[in-house]
């Protein structure tokens, strides 16, 4: 799926937190791609980051300004405010799980819980067919990164070309029609299969 990768260059840092669980299963996931396609980016493997080395450094950094991407009723909702810099560099650290994986990683964490929180609206399905969303409008990690990159596009905080914006889902997009195929050309008996 390398092939189809799209990388953008960002001023907006984005720091993936990849769920143990996430990264022992699958190797070509959302985030992996993610992170991938992104210049200005960092992947971390683990669960409780409260005394990770690094995430600490980002956070305590004075040039940063630091948010999770997250649903709550506190969060800065993108579509209707833009991320004030004032000559810092914003990073968005981005939680790469299932959703209940990614509540236990933001409870254990006491460095991200104490950060501000963005979120955004949208009326997108996600295209990732082969996996069952809790609800209607979950998204995949790339699917929802997209959907901040667009936004900080709209906003004025980034200036990232429309053509790499719409290549952005294309290994996701590949990896799932490559799935969907395989499920389609499996001829075994049903309990032979995974």
């Amino acid at each position: 799926m390398c092939k189809h990768l799209t990388t953008i260059s960002t001023k907006t840092k984005f720091v993936l937190l990849m769920h143990t669980h996430e990264f022992r299963k699958i190797k070509n996931g959302t985030g992996h791609f993610t992170h991938l396609s992104l210049e200005n980016s960092e992947l971390h493997v683990g669960i409780d980051f409260s005394d990770h080395a690094r995430i600490n450094a980002l956070i305590n950094e004075p040039n940063n300004v630091c948010y999770v991407l997250y649903p709550s009723k506190e969060s800065l909702v993108l579509n209707h405010m833009h991320l004030h810099t004032e000559g810092k560099q914003n990073v968005i650290f981005l939680i790469d799980a299932t959703w209940a994986c990614s509540k236990k990683i933001l409870r254990l964490s006491r460095n991200l819980k104490q950060l501000p929180k963005v979120s955004f609206e949208h009326t997108k399905s996600s295209e990732f067919r082969i996996k069952e969303q809790p609800q209607a409008l979950c998204l995949s990690t790339i699917e929802s990164t997209l959907c901040v990159l667009e936004l900080l596009n709209k906003n004025g905080d980034e200036q990232i070309p429309e053509k790499d914006l719409g290549s952005f889902l294309s290994p996701f997009r590949k990896m799932v029609a490559y799935q969907l195929e395989c499920i389609g050309s499996d001829t075994r008996e049903p309990r032979f299969r995974l």
